[in-house]
């Protein structure tokens, strides 16, 4: 009997200070993932032009982003580039439907050529992100935006495109939410990396 007391006294001894260990790494994440949350919800609130949705997009990426703004960045640029490609995406699948009129089609076509552009011109933004570091500094950050800005011009002239022909307006307003929801990501991301240095 007081041999099982002792080996519990020793487990509880040996246990003890691994649980309280764990306690503290587990605290300490805890506090650095609301650290790194805050940094975002910050960062969107005051920087972004649409906070919501960099909210939204942006906090599920905030243990790789922690407080860097070169990643948070980037991270927007990624995310306006799945965005940009779902777009595609969708708008080439309204192009295959039966019964849409050659007007639906021609404006089809010009928002997808408008949407490869902006994907396009997406990654050259992340490219040019990418040679901050370099003695061209400055010339890569201008690159960075001028891209970036391209992608939301790419996005309206999708829209007067839309607007300029005969279409469908559940067509149209397909189209429209979808193209809208890009250069949100995109404005977003351009705001970022304006606001870098």
């Amino acid at each position: 009997m007081e041999s099982c007391s002792s080996n519990s006294r020793k487990l509880i001894k040996t246990l003890f200070p691994i649980l309280v260990l764990l306690f503290k790494i587990s605290h300490t994440q805890a506090n650095s993932n609301s650290n790194y949350t805050n940094f975002i919800e910050s960062k969107c609130t005051l920087i972004s032009t649409y906070p919501p949705i960099c909210i939204k997009t942006l906090i599920p990426y905030s243990s790789s982003i922690q407080t860097n703004t070169i990643k948070l960045c980037d991270t927007a640029l990624d995310i306006a580039i799945d965005g940009a490609k779902n777009a595609s995406d969708m708008v080439s699948e309204l192009g295959k439907k039966k019964g849409i009129t050659k007007y639906e089609a021609a404006a089809i076509k010009d928002c997808i050529t408008d949407l490869k552009d902006a994907v396009y011109e997406l990654k050259e933004t992340l490219g040019a992100m990418n040679h901050l570091n370099d003695t061209d500094k400055e010339f890569q950050w201008d690159n960075a935006k001028t891209y970036a800005s391209a992608v939301i011009s790419d996005a309206n002239s999708c829209l007067d495109g839309l607007s300029d022909r005969k279409v469908n307006p559940v067509v149209k307003t397909k189209i429209s939410g979808t193209i809208s929801y890009v250069t949100k990501l995109a404005s977003n991301a351009l705001a970022f990396i304006n606001h870098l240095y």
